[in-house]
C-alpha cells in the first residue's frame, strides 16, 4: 500500500504593510543610484514601467532609506565617491535578520489560523529563504515566539532561490508520508529590498524593479479528503542554462545575474517537463485546472503560457500577484495559491511552478 497524499491544511502570508508604488520605487532608485547621463536615466524608467510591476513590499525602503531618524538611514544614501555601492554585506544582513522575523511571524500565525492548528501539535519546522543568513535564525523566533515545542525537528532550505517554495513543500510531503501524525509548518520568508544594487546594469535594474518583500507560510500533514493534496512533485535542471541565472554573495549585498536568454530556454523546456511529468500521473496539461506559475516578470510568464500552450488567461492570478505585491522570491507562489483559493480560482488539479537558478524548474501536484 502506498502512503496517504499529505494535504495543505493552511496557508498564511504577509508583506509589507505599506507598499510602495512603482513609480514611489522608481524614484527612490533614481535618488540612491542617479543615472550616469539622460540616455541611462531613461533606460532605467523604462525598465520599471514594463516590469508588469504596480506595487510592492519593501521593507528596506520604508524601515531605512525613507526614515531618517533610522540609524540606517546612513546606509542606504545616494551614491557617492565615499561609498558608491551602498551599505556593506554585514549592515544588510542587520536589516534582513529583523525585517524577516517579523513577516515570518506574521505569516505562520495566519497559516496555523487558517489550518486551525494549535502551535503545539506542530512537530517540524521548514524555514526557506534566499535573502539571508543568520545563525540562530528566525526559524528559532518563530519556536520561541509562536510556543512551538522545543522539541520541534528544524530543517533550512537556504539559498536555492524563487523556486524554493516547492523544494521546501516537497520536504514537508516526505516527513509527513513518512508520519501520518507529523504536522509541519512551511515558512518562506524573504527580504529581497535589501540587496537593492547601486549599478547601472541593465539586469541589475531589473532585479532592483522586479523584486519585493514578503513572507509565505502552510501547514502540511494529514487531513480531511476534501484538501488539497500534494500528489507529485518534480525537478528538472535544464542543460547548458546555468549561466543564465546566478544569486552571489558580493561586498555589497547579494549580486543577481539575470540572462536575457532565460525566457527562450524556458520557452524551449518547460513544456516537455511538464508533459512528461503529469503524464507519469496520467494527465494531460489540458486537464489541469489551474496554474500557480511563480511570476519571475512578464516575459517568463508568457514563456510559460506559450510552452505549455495555455491560453495567456490562465497566468491571470501570477500576473496580479506580480503587479500588486512584485517578485517575492520563493514566497510568491503561495501568494498565487492563496490568491486562487480566495477568488475560487483554484480548480483541482492545479500545478505549482516556479524557475531558479540552474536553471532549475520545479513543480508540485495538487489533487
Amino acid at each position: 500500500m502506498s502512503a496517504p497524499h499529505p494535504a495543505i491544511l493552511g496557508i498564511g502570508t504577509a508583506a509589507p504593510e505599506h507598499p510602495f508604488s512603482q513609480e514611489e520605487a522608481l524614484s527612490l532608485a533614481l535618488e540612491l543610484s542617479p543615472p550616469a547621463n539622460e540616455d541611462r536615466r531613461r533606460q532605467v524608467e523604462l525598465i520599471y514601467r514594463r516590469s508588469g510591476v504596480e506595487s510592492r513590499g519593501t521593507e528596506a525602503a520604508h524601515s531605512v532609506c525613507k526614515d531618517s531618524g533610522s540609524n540606517g538611514a546612513a546606509h542606504f544614501s545616494p551614491a557617492s565617491l565615499a561609498c558608491p555601492s551602498g551599505p556593506g554585506t554585514a549592515a544588510r544582513m542587520a536589516i534582513y535578520s529583523q525585517r524577516a522575523a517579523s513577516l515570518a511571524l506574521r505569516s505562520t500565525r495566519a497559516a496555523l489560523e487558517d489550518a486551525a492548528v494549535s502551535p503545539a501539535s506542530i512537530t517540524h519546522l521548514v524555514s526557506v529563504s534566499c535573502t539571508g543568513f543568520a545563525s540562530p535564525g528566525w526559524d528559532l523566533v518563530l519556536v520561541d515566539t509562536l510556543g512551538l515545542p522545543r522539541k520541534v525537528q528544524r530543517t533550512n532550505v537556504g539559498f536555492m532561490g524563487c523556486h524554493a517554495a516547492i523544494n521546501g513543500l516537497r520536504v514537508a510531503d516526505a516527513i509527513a508520508r513518512a508520519d501520518s501524525r507529523a504536522r509541519v509548518l512551511v515558512c518562506c520568508t524573504e527580504i529581497c529590498s535589501v540587496h537593492f544594487r547601486y549599478d547601472a546594469r541593465p539586469d541589475q535594474v531589473v532585479a532592483n524593479a522586479l523584486f519585493a518583500d514578503g513572507s509565505g507560510a502552510a501547514v502540511v500533514g494529514a487531513g480531511a479528503a476534501n484538501l488539497p493534496r500534494i500528489a507529485s512533485t518534480s525537478s528538472r535542471i535544464i542543460d547548458g542554462s546555468r549561466d543564465q541565472m546566478g544569486w552571489a554573495v558580493g561586498d555589497h549585498g547579494f549580486e543577481m545575474n539575470l540572462g536575457i536568454e532565460l525566457p527562450g530556454t524556458i520557452q524551449r523546456h518547460a513544456g516537455e517537463w511538464a508533459r512528461s511529468w503529469l503524464g507519469e500521473h496520467s494527465l494531460a496539461i489540458e486537464e489541469v485546472g489551474s496554474w500557480a506559475v511563480h511570476p519571475g516578470g512578464p516575459k517568463i510568464l508568457s514563456a510559460v503560457a506559450e510552452a505549455l500552450s495555455i491560453p495567456g488567461s490562465s497566468l491571470d492570478v501570477s500576473r496580479r500577484v506580480l503587479s500588486s505585491r512584485g517578485n517575492m522570491s520563493s514566497a510568491t507562489v503561495l501568494f498565487i495559491l492563496e490568491a486562487l483559493r480566495t477568488t475560487r480560482d483554484m480548480r483541482l488539479p492545479c500545478v505549482l511552478m516556479s524557475f531558479g537558478p540552474g536553471i532549475t524548474a520545479e513543480g508540485l501536484l495538487l489533487r
